[in-house]
């Protein structure tokens, strides 16, 4: 038989799981209520300025359960798919509604000084290493390095004939350092030969695989000296509606 001091702790381990169990179910609880508040949030301030949220939310469940409806009846099980046309009606209204939200606090953005840190700084994945206003000057110009499989990336925000030699410097600097490391060079804009702020994070995520996840450790060390302090740009614009990214995280977990 085990000695009773063993029993009498494993007796007394059983409420503290049950405690720990319940206070994880509660604050999972509390979280899911955050995260709804948060959506519904946004869904108020984006209806406020986007007139057209609604019918497009509307329409766009409307017709995913009609589809889907109709399959259902080409095998005579119109009313099983129902539900399943509902759900994904609603689902699609959902992503509808975080596209247009998107798509607003982006519009919103651009123009800022900072705006593209700040879209750099929302990328996905744990593989891309952001470093803002690694170079800059005084009317807030910048030019920020973003490390990925594709290698590195230098990405420069600002008036043009300040940042195209701000960026031409900075690409001279990695070089000496990444050795045959692909270097790519970005200016966000509207012109001719710039990339949207609103297509930055799709242009990164297109651009080729040129290195393995283990060396980009290694490349964040060997350019970690080129780092300067006391940048003249902010890391990120603070556009109307930017407190929507919890809620666009929220539409990209379901």
């Amino acid at each position: 038989m085990p000695p009773k001091p063993k029993a009498s702790n494993s007796k007394a381990a059983k409420p503290k799981d049950r405690e720990a169990a319940k206070a994880a179910k509660q604050a999972k609880r509390a979280e899911s209520r955050q995260r709804r508040k948060q959506m519904f949030e946004a869904f108020k301030m984006q209806r406020r300025e986007d007139k057209a949220l609604l019918p497009w939310m509307i329409g766009t469940a409307l017709l995913i359960t009609l589809v889907v409806f109709g399959l259902g009846f080409l095998f005579g099980l119109q009313w099983m798919f129902l539900p399943v046309g509902l759900a994904f009606g609603v689902l699609a209204a959902v992503l509808v509604f975080g596209r247009r939200v998107q798509r607003n606090v982006y519009a919103k953005a651009e123009g800022q000084p900072g705006a593209a840190a700040w879209a750099l700084q929302n990328l996905k994945g744990r593989r891309w290493k952001v470093t803002p206003a690694v170079a800059g000057t005084t009317q807030l110009d910048a030019v920020h390095r973003v490390l990925g499989l594709p290698g590195v990336v230098l990405v420069a925000e600002g008036t043009p004939h300040r940042v195209k030699p701000l960026l031409a410097q900075e690409k001279k600097r990695v070089a000496r350092l990444v050795g045959d490391t692909p270097i790519y060079d970005i200016v966000v804009g509207n012109d001719d030969g710039q990339v949207p702020l609103s297509k930055l994070q799709r242009h990164l995520a297109k651009l080729p695989r040129n290195v393995m996840p283990k060396q980009i450790d290694a490349l964040e060390t060997r350019l970690s000296v080129l780092e300067t302090k006391g940048a003249a740009t902010p890391k990120g614009p603070m556009p109307q509606g930017a407190k929507m990214r919890n809620m666009q995280r929220t539409v990209r977990r379901r």
